[in-house]
């Protein structure tokens, strides 16, 4: 029988790309989207259709998703994985970074979970994954907008959870420590970064991503009836 389909935002590297890889070798077919389709198309996995898609644009993110159920099925998960991190202090951080992590980490993921839910609701299935972060639930110096998303994601993962329990559909949030991505890169403030660098460095390193993957996978996994609400993991040696 074949096996329902995954939808995957910001699946171009780190997290997203480690979650395609594993769902793929289970024999899922995929819609992978992202702004760097060069990067979704080099994965080289079968049964996968890539878009270039930024989450902050509704009809698109609803038009790739409708294009991938017209070839795959419905969707039965949905990993809301698209992020920003732009770390810096309020006082003088530009406050464009402050919109961009508001757009893609509030905002892109109600987009995605509204172009999936209905349909999910529907069949009385399916599982939305968020990748929220330990930065939604604790605060850390130079975070203090990205920590206001990411405890965002949180709060609105349980929200969602509580609203739709009833009905079948599942909602998880996966919240890492410090992950071995793309991420800290577009921080702007090269003290802050070198500093972040640093602190990861301290507590021996970061979490690979593929343990993000299989903690996913995990959750997704778990019999229909059972809902794992929240899973926080991070590097053994990252004290906060």
């Amino acid at each position: 029988m074949p096996k329902p389909l995954i939808v995957i935002t910001g699946a171009s590297s780190g997290i997203g790309a480690a979650t395609a890889r594993l769902f793929s070798s289970q024999g899922h077919p995929l819609l992978l989207v992202a702004r760097r389709l060069e990067r979704l198309e080099a994965l080289g996995l079968p049964d996968t259709l890539c878009r270039k898609t930024d989450v902050t644009d509704r009809p698109a993110v609803e038009a790739a998703v409708r294009e991938a159920e017209e070839r795959y099925g419905p969707v039965d998960l949905l990993v809301n994985n698209a992020g920003a991190m732009l770390l810096g202090r309020i006082a003088d951080q530009p406050v464009d970074e402050w919109e961009r992590m508001l757009d893609i980490n509030v905002k892109g993921l109600l987009f995605a979970t509204r172009a999936v839910l209905p349909g999910m609701l529907e069949r009385g299935a399916g599982t939305i994954v968020n990748i929220g972060s330990v930065a939604g639930r604790k605060t850390f110096p130079n975070h203090a907008a990205y920590v206001g998303t990411k405890f965002a994601v949180h709060a609105m993962s349980e929200n969602l959870r509580e609203e739709v329990a009833a009905t079948g559909v599942r909602v998880v949030t996966v919240a890492p420590g410090a992950v071995e991505t793309e991420l800290l890169s577009h921080t702007s403030d090269e003290r802050i970064k070198s500093d972040y660098q640093a602190w990861k460095e301290s507590a021996g390193g970061a979490l690979d991503p593929d343990e993000v993957a299989a903690a996913i996978a995990y959750a997704y996994g778990r019999p229909r009836n059972v809902t794992v609400r929240e899973i926080v993991l991070a590097a053994t040696g990252q004290e906060a």
